[in-house]
């Protein structure tokens, strides 16, 4: 076996896993009851992961907490709201996730505190370790009282012994990481108590101690509780986050008190630590998206791995299985942790484990359909598996008929049509007018942070293939095509067309695709007009290869109108195009460029922007001509993707799944 090491049996405690990958632990939003249990979505999510070859999985944070934060069902379970509920649903997960041979652990939380999502739990006020500024709301937080913290405390071994009895096989707490609740009395910056839970490290750190102590109560010293654990805060100022490589002074917990705390932790008698960096105010840390290199924590996995003796964890984009195995050869971690990946594709364990590579359906990062939806609608799915969350009300239909199906378009809309059609059982046909499939994937994953888009271009190229579906590239479907065929329905995925406009000397006036794909140079200077997502992207792309770099934007501020997009990806962005001196201007609608120069017209005047090009990155018209051609002709016919409303790769993937799932 190639991988081998990743395959080898590994114990947390005295429990033993069969490989060394885990489940990150995710948000399970959408996925518990009104009772505080979980659902049927839940019990088959987690379900589907055990039988992909997870090693370990560990459930996203739940509670035990009923007072202070109180909850909000449905939304995550609870583990002492209603037990009979909570062990009666938890005990039918845990017995269909054993019967893969995996394990599974109960992440409970102390809570939010200053992070509190307001979408997400409700209006009770929010809390903290000390009288300190809200991560969303214009708010100060109220301190916890002594009497409060220990009643989270107990209520942890409670929680934990209901886990126990539902099978669970251990707990990780949530979290000395990400600033959560327990994070913020952990971290001198948001504590300023003067009692037993305030000043030194230790005391900072009593909080997580006490609930070690009342689990090894209420379950037993030998029942395994591991920490999700961040080695460093990344913390400029309240709301103000570090990005890779910066030089900044540490206002939360630096490296050399995250090793005091890794072995303060350790002699508590936590059996691991799982590992990252960053808080709420550098979530981009703890969520890393596509502008985060791979592997973002190796650096501090392997210095908590160096200073303490029990397993070390590590999560963080490492969907590579040769960087996951380097990372176990050198020692810097024990385990690896994943996440998205493991929403993207339930079987990459499995696949890995076979060496199936390019069948592995990749994430992308984009957090479009976890923690974008997370946020915005408290729903835990995945924007290029629409099966995620979902798993039983989307299983594929069994088909009555096998039909022969047109698919004109091989985007992302007609690749998932046409692979669901052929899954099924139908007989898809795909029409594609440029060289090769992926459309909008291929543009816009030139840039060296977006690779992973020309992967899934690549995962459906090669799926197709598997499925022996019928390709046609360089082949532009018309009208003629769909009716002298015999085709029992088609689909037309025809996708979309920038929006260009006149300016003057359009010679030099390009479109984001024409760029990204090499067709046309920008010289060294350029202005793009338009800063939403694609604009900003672009933007940070060309300023990495040397150019100098204008966005003009009408409306008041970028990326204004894209989402959900995840507030990680969001901020992280509008950092990086500040941080590489991209200059920005809001509330400018130019007018005209000539001999170099582009005017924009603001509300105090006029301004000029010497520039050797201009981009216009202001969206796209659906391209439906086809369709409206043959919409009153065909007896079945769909419009599916950008051709139908431009939007994103999620809801493309998505819509195409649901028609193509029910022809």
């Amino acid at each position: 076996m190639k991988y081998q090491n990743l395959f080898e049996p590994i114990k947390i405690g005295n429990l033993e896993i069969k490989n060394r990958y885990a489940m990150a632990p995710m948000g399970p939003l959408g996925l518990g009851d009104c009772e505080g249990g979980w659902n049927d979505r839940g019990i088959d999510y987690y379900t589907r992961r055990a039988k992909g070859g997870i090693g370990l999985i560990i459930t996203g944070v739940t509670f035990s907490d009923t007072e202070v934060e109180k909850p909000s069902f449905p939304n995550t379970p609870n583990s002492t709201y209603n037990p009979v509920q909570f062990v009666r649903t938890s005990r039918e997960m845990t017995e269909r996730v054993h019967a893969y041979g995996a394990k599974i652990f109960l992440q409970m939380s102390g809570g939010f505190g200053r992070v509190t999502i307001p979408t997400n739990l409700g209006e009770f006020p929010p809390v903290s370790a000390s009288a300190v500024p809200h991560r969303w709301l214009d708010k100060t937080c109220r301190p916890l009282t002594v009497e409060e913290i220990h009643g989270i405390v107990k209520s942890f071994g409670k929680g934990a012994y209901n886990a126990k009895r539902a099978g669970f096989d251990g707990i990780e707490i949530h979290a000395v990481h990400e600033g959560y609740l327990i994070d913020q009395f952990a971290i001198s910056f948001f504590n300023q108590r003067t009692d037993e839970y305030g000043g030194s490290l230790e005391n900072r750190l009593r909080f997580a101690k006490e609930i070690r102590e009342e689990i090894a109560r209420t379950c037993g010293p030998d029942f395994p509780v591991a920490l999700r654990f961040s080695l460093k805060s990344m913390i400029k100022d309240f709301r103000e986050g570090a990005l890779p490589g910066e030089e900044f002074e540490e206002k939360g917990r630096d490296i050399e008190e995250g090793i005091e705390a890794a072995k303060l932790l350790e002699k508590f008698g936590y059996d691991a630590l799982d590992v990252d960096a960053g808080t709420y105010d550098a979530w981009w840390w703890n969520h890393p998206p596509m502008y985060m290199e791979k592997a973002p924590y190796k650096e501090f996995a392997r210095i908590t791995k160096e200073h303490v003796n029990i397993p070390v964890i590590m999560a963080g984009r490492v969907d590579n299985p040769d960087t996951a195995t380097e990372c176990l050869e050198n020692d810097i971690c024990d385990m690896i942790s994943l996440g998205r990946p493991t929403l993207a594709d339930p079987d990459i364990v499995n696949k890995i484990r076979l060496n199936q590579l390019s069948r592995i359906r990749p994430c992308i990062s984009c957090q479009e359909g976890c923690m974008g939806r997370i946020q915005t609608y408290s729903l835990i799915n995945c924007a290029v598996n629409p099966q995620t969350g979902k798993e039983r009300l989307t299983e594929y239909k069994p088909i009555t008929r096998r039909k022969k199906v047109l698919v004109v378009g091989g985007g992302v809309a007609g690749c998932e049509a046409a692979r669901v059609l052929a899954e099924r059982g139908h007989e898809p046909v795909v029409y594609e007018a440029k060289s090769q499939l992926g459309g909008n994937l291929i543009p816009g994953g030139a840039p060296k942070f977006k690779e992973d888009d020309l992967a899934l271009a690549k995962w459906y190229e090669d799926e197709l293939t598997r499925l022996n579906v019928e390709v046609h590239l360089n082949t532009k479907a018309d009208k003629d095509t769909i009716m002298s065929s015999g085709y029992d329905a088609v689909i037309v995925a025809t996708g979309s067309r920038p929006k260009m406009f006149k300016l003057g000397d359009d010679e030099k006036v390009y479109s984001a695709e024409q760029v990204l794909l090499g067709q046309k140079d920008v010289g060294e200077k350029t202005v793009i007009v338009g800063g939403g997502l694609v604009g900003c992207e672009l933007a940070l792309d060309l300023v990495q290869k040397g150019k100098k770099v204008t966005i003009v934007e009408a409306l008041d501020k970028i990326m204004a109108v894209n989402g959900p997009l995840c507030s990680a990806n969001k901020e992280m962005l509008e950092r990086l195009i500040d941080y590489n001196d991209v200059d920005v201007c809001c509330n400018a609608k130019v007018t005209n460029y000539q001999d170099g120069k582009l005017k924009a017209k603001l509300s105090d005047g006029e301004k000029t922007f010497e520039a050797d090009s201009v981009v216009l990155c202001v969206g796209y018209s659906s391209e439906d001509t086809l369709y409206n051609e043959v919409k009153n002709e065909v007896e079945e016919v769909y419009l599916l993707g950008d051709a139908r409303q431009v939007s994103n790769i999620m809801y493309a993937i998505w819509d195409a799944f649901e028609v193509a799932n029910h022809i």
